[in-house]
């Protein structure tokens, strides 16, 4: 009420984009809503039947794309819950998407704790979707309008929403980097998804949010170049350059499959000179 002048009592949705630029919204992100699309059509067709509408959403809480039954469509559009809207907290107040758009954290928000009247009579489960580079992109929507729904279903269908934003933050993550080796991390934060892209010098060159705040790096943009075995707290990487040598000779071995003349003409070299090199690696045949 007070940050942005709204009545709780106001009846009327907010108004809603036209198609033009709805569709100029979505071409910003091309990317997400071509991942986004299988995985909001498997959600739909694990919630849909009980009532349920999927929504995935920008980072500003418009709704680029919308899933609910034939029968239920009128409620959903009646509420404003359809492509084009917005939805964030300036325009609905506390909601499941504004509101997990403005805490970037998974929410749950159940009937009378929506701000406006209007809203009570739906349950929200939200989760946040965060991009390659550790910024908010948008937020995944299952909003619900039976009023039998309880909080323990609420949970249930949450666990999914949650899993759900993870996969297409992963494959989001993982088309941003698609010539890098994507290494996934163990972390006791199971709602998170710890994914960090390696080149080919083992260099970090990308990590996830999650993994940002688990490995203590720069929390959104470009990362500072960092190997692989540093973060992984290894010292038998590559890290200097006789271990650097001997990994790449032993690659090429492995490749190979032990052949030595086959693996020297691969790195560039004489078959004589890789025995050389092998035996002051301390490589035995």
């Amino acid at each position: 009420m007070e940050r942005h002048g709204l009545d709780p009592a106001e009846t009327r949705p907010g108004e809603r984009l036209d198609e033009i630029a709805l569709g100029h919204r979505r071409g910003a992100l091309e990317q997400l809503l071509r991942i986004a699309e299988p995985k909001i059509d498997q959600l739909f067709g694990l919630v849909g039947a009980s009532g349920c509408g999927v929504a995935l959403t920008d980072a500003n809480g418009l709704i680029l794309n919308q899933r609910c039954a034939a029968a239920d469509a009128a409620v959903f559009r009646a509420w404003g819950l359809w492509a084009g809207a917005d939805w964030s907290e300036a325009a609905e107040g506390t909601n499941g998407i504004g509101t997990c758009l403005t805490e970037r954290r998974q929410v749950t928000i159940h009937r009378d704790e929506h701000f406006f009247l209007r809203n009570i009579g739906m349950s929200c489960m939200d989760a946040p979707i965060f991009g390659p580079e550790g910024s908010l992109i948008g937020a995944l929507d299952v909003s619900s309008a039976r009023a039998d729904q309880t909080e323990g279903f609420n949970r249930l269908i949450a666990a999914t929403v949650a899993q759900t934003a993870r996969a297409i933050e992963s494959e989001v993550f993982r088309a941003h980097f698609p010539k890098a080796r994507i290494v996934v991390a163990e972390a006791e934060e199971s709602e998170a998804s710890l994914l960090l892209a390696i080149d080919s010098h083992d260099i970090v060159i990308g990590a996830t949010r999650a993994a940002r705040r688990a490995f203590g790096l720069e929390a959104s943009g470009d990362l500072k170049p960092r190997p692989a075995s540093d973060l992984f707290g290894r010292e038998d990487g590559p890290t200097g350059f006789e271990k650097a040598e001997r990994a790449a000779v032993l690659r090429a071995l492995a490749r190979a499959e032990g052949n030595v003349s086959k693996a020297a003409r691969a790195l560039g070299i004489g078959r004589a000179t890789l025995y050389r090199r092998m035996k002051r690696l301390g490589i035995g045949e």
